[in-house]
């Protein structure tokens, strides 16, 4: 091989941080997850003292997946951790609601179980929630890892930088993208191939909205697309499947396989 070739890849493996393990975050999530939901869980735990092993061996992955990113940490590893420890509550709460919604939305679902334990919809809910949370937490890189590993497995591709509300359900979900600055309002439901995403805009407006806004009690058939950040789907409205949207729907819309722009 070309020793010129060898020495710049070389200088560029000196060059590059070091990056959080993928693997590791993996592992942390599984292990995360099967502390959230026993249908998660390959073992029923004996007792409580190995149930909280469990969380304490796991949250160890946590620490060294952050120290490895302390100098880019907005608030040090011991201050990042303890605030994701204390927000655990507030996602399990809200994963729960959403569980209960899509076991209320889709009537083939049987039990909250078999939606927490076979539903892609709800796996990938579960990932962005954590994955979301680790964002506003100023956490880099780690959040689109895990957002990726919940793609790779659903194909539902959900940024951890969207904003989504309570009780959100995706039916099916395969071939679902929700783009990094969407906001989503309570009680919202969609189906598979929705894409809530940007118009195309130049590099320097990343920092910008440039995804669409979802109000409360919106229902998103299969396949429409919905793009912008100026664009407002009204709370209670319907899209239908297919509908192409570069434009606000007041509230109580009904856009049936038309095409607005």
């Amino acid at each position: 091989m070309d020793e010129s070739f060898l020495r710049a890849l070389y200088q560029e493996h000196l060059r590059t941080e070091r990056l959080p393990s993928s693997r590791l975050a993996g592992e942390w999530l599984d292990g995360l997850l099967q502390f959230l939901f026993p249908e998660y869980s390959p073992v029923k735990f004996s007792s409580d003292r190995s149930f909280r092993l469990h969380y304490q061996t796991n949250d160890l992955k946590l620490f060294t997946i952050l120290d490895g990113l302390s100098n880019q940490l907005r608030d040090g590893v011991d201050a990042t951790r303890a605030a994701f420890e204390e927000s655990l509550p507030a996602i399990h709460a809200s994963l729960t609601e959403d569980a209960e919604a899509i076991l209320a939305g889709d009537p083939a679902a049987r039990s909250r179980t078999e939606v927490i334990s076979t539903y892609p919809g709800f796996y990938a809910l579960s990932v962005h929630r954590i994955a979301h949370r680790l964002c506003r937490l100023g956490v880099p890189l780690v959040p689109r890892m895990l957002s990726e590993i919940a793609h790779r497995q659903t194909g539902i591709e959900i940024h951890p930088g969207a904003t989504i509300g309570r009780r959100f359900c995706i039916d099916h979900g395969t071939g679902v993208v929700i783009g990094e600055t969407v906001e989503i309002g309570d009680d919202v439901k969609m189906y598979q191939g929705v894409t809530l995403g940007a118009l195309s805009v130049r590099k320097d407006m990343a920092r910008t909205k440039r995804h669409p806004t979802i109000q409360d009690r919106v229902v998103i058939y299969a396949g429409a697309t919905i793009l912008g950040g100026d664009t407002v789907i009204g709370e209670d409205s319907i899209v239908g499947g297919n509908t192409w949207i570069v434009k606000s729907l007041p509230a109580g819309s009904r856009e049936y396989y038309k095409i607005r722009g």
